[in-house]
């Protein structure tokens, strides 16, 4: 064994063997409620930055969000309806089971290396990378069964007898082909990216 190796299993050792070995300065119950207390705070303060980062009004803080898909989105009927429900950024694109918050919270921080760099700082640029953002959501949206989607609408919840004959064709036929709310409702929320690379007969922003 080399001395490098000799002393990194040193350190191991003595760094088990104080862990186990009971503080002379404080009883086992001091460090316990002190660990406990820690955890609380930590705990705390982890989940109040996750919902300081989980309301619109941060999603819309940098321009590139606000001067581009949140001015769409105040159009739709998801921003403003008969109801008065409205869906907002986080509804749509942060899961809320805690888990999945937690992995798409961490994948989130790819965007801030994006705001960096400038990828989307201008409306041009935006326009040159949409339909790779649109085709990144999609993924996602289609591998979940638009799970975020389904905290509003679920087929079970469906009164078919209330919808259009369109409607009712719609959702049966994706119901029995087991599509996902992706599949028909790409523009529903945001406007569509040029779809002639993907599709030579799609009409911009019509699906």
């Amino acid at each position: 064994m080399t001395d490098n190796n000799s002393n990194q299993c040193n350190f191991a050792c003595r760094l088990w063997n104080t862990l186990k070995r009971p503080s002379v300065k404080y009883s086992l119950g001091t460090l316990l409620v002190v660990g406990f207390i820690a955890g609380i705070i930590f705990w705390g303060g982890f989940n109040t930055a996750m919902e300081m980062t989980n309301n619109e009004e941060f999603c819309i803080s940098c321009h590139e969000m606000n001067d581009n898909v949140f001015q769409e989105y105040k159009n739709t009927i998801h921003y403003s309806n008969r109801t008065g429900v409205r869906a907002t950024c986080p509804d749509c694109h942060v899961p809320k089971e805690w888990h999945h918050k937690v992995v798409r919270k961490i994948q989130a921080t790819n965007e801030l290396l994006h705001k960096a760099l400038g990828t989307i700082d201008t409306r041009e640029k935006f326009l040159e990378h949409r339909l790779e953002l649109a085709k990144n959501v999609w993924k996602t949206m289609k591998r979940t069964d638009s799970r975020e989607c389904r905290n509003c609408h679920n087929y079970e919840f469906m009164d078919f007898a209330e919808q259009g004959r369109r409607a009712v064709s719609q959702h049966s036929k994706g119901l029995e082909e087991g599509k996902t709310c992706i599949d028909c409702h790409k523009g529903i929320a945001h406007e569509l990216p040029d779809m002639r690379e993907v599709d030579p007969t799609a009409v911009i922003g019509s699906n």
